[in-house]
């Protein structure tokens, strides 16, 4: 069995890397992480066009319909650039859509999300708890609908966004609810991170109403839908993680053959090119297990949640550890603003607890290995 990429696969890579180098350098993410969106519509607009927002959504939607084996090669390049996008959110709203919404909702929402005139988020999280099942929302019947009154918090890309799936409790189970930007009784407030490439922000809602025909899937069956993004999140964000570790080794790496200390590189000391070695192996690891993990997404999603959490575990781990070390390697240079070696640190602590830490994936790996055992 070839376990590599196919041809079209690392064709899709390359130009990727092209694109998001010539149009998207590092100086230019400091500027559009400084702007008042946190991106450029711009290049949103282009990265539509060139199809990457619609790669997992059918082509009868204005999709590509390839898989997430797929979207993996694009997210390892979009985090070896730190781009700056609201990608991952609007690829995950899509994937609710495809997978339990309406006809209506999908004739409606997935054509402009995949043209990058609709920008959608997901709003599960109302605290530190980032597990899918811990929603305490609660959705008040409303005639044939509900009202909900309460906040939904660490929403990725609310700010930008036109429209937002909220998971809330009712009949039971849960909920997932298509909510406008537009609509009455909500109020969405920014607030900044460590990384000013990831806007978050806070959902308010005072009697926001959720009609029927707005819920993406049964009323109270919501539970595995929501599981189902999880993993499909935890994933996106790990495939980030992947390149945007390996950019940080690439820039650590050639700071230790061009400083020279004692009248040689510093990458000729054991101090030095140990923990880049450990760094590299580590990286080769979680890598691994994301292709893996984006595999059983494509084909088999009923057992994806082992290998997603073993993958989103190991990264959670590791990258932050690749962040510290590279500031330091850098010396005192590596700690000034100026310098790119931050950028990927803050990266790494911004992904360490989003779609979960490495703590709840460890304690889900061992309770999804009970399970099989």
């Amino acid at each position: 069995m070839n376990f590599g990429f196919t041809e079209e696969q690392e064709l899709l890579r390359a130009e990727v890397r092209k694109f998001l180098d010539q149009n998207c350098p590092l100086d230019e993410v400091r500027k559009l992480s400084e702007s008042p969106e946190g991106f450029g519509r711009p290049l949103w607009n282009r990265i539509a066009e060139l199809g990457w927002v619609g790669l997992t959504f059918p082509e009868a939607h204005g999709g590509v319909g390839l898989g997430w084996v797929d979207l993996v090669v694009v997210l390892e390049e979009t985090g070896r650039s730190l781009f700056p996008s609201p990608l991952v959110s609007t690829v995950l709203t899509g994937a609710a859509l495809v997978q339990a919404g309406s006809d209506a909702q999908r004739e409606q929402w997935l054509p402009q999300l995949a043209a990058g005139t609709a920008i959608g988020a997901l709003a599960v999280q109302e605290g530190a708890d980032a597990d899918p099942a811990g929603i305490v929302l609660e959705g008040t019947p409303d005639g044939d609908g509900f009202r909900l009154s309460g906040e939904k918090r660490l929403v990725m890309d609310a700010p930008s966004a036109d429209f937002y799936l909220v998971a809330f409790r009712a009949g039971g189970g849960s909920c997932l609810g298509l909510v406008p930007r537009d609509a009455a009784g909500l109020t969405v407030e920014a607030h900044t991170t460590v990384d000013l490439t990831q806007r978050m922000g806070r959902l308010r809602l005072d009697g926001v109403a959720v009609p029927r025909a707005a819920l993406v899937g049964e009323a109270g069956g919501a539970g595995p839908l929501l599981e189902r993004l999880f993993d499909c999140g935890a994933t996106a964000i790990t495939a980030e993680m992947v390149g945007a570790a390996e950019a940080a080794l690439d820039l650590t790496v050639g700071y230790a053959k061009q400083r020279i200390q004692f009248g040689q590189p510093i990458g000729r000391f054991q101090a030095v090119k140990h923990p880049l070695a450990e760094a590299y192996v580590d990286i080769e690891s979680f890598r691994s297990l994301c292709y893996w993990a984006a595999w059983q997404l494509d084909r088999d999603p009923g057992a994806a949640s082992l290998a997603v959490s073993r993958a989103k575990a190991l990264a959670s781990e590791t990258f932050p550890r690749i962040g510290i070390e590279t500031v330091g390697l850098h010396g005192g240079i590596g700690y000034t603003w100026e310098y790119d070696a931050h950028l990927y640190l803050k990266r790494a602590e911004w992904s360490r607890p989003a779609f979960g830490d490495a703590d709840w994936h460890y304690e889900r790996i061992f309770r999804l290995a009970g399970e099989e055992n």
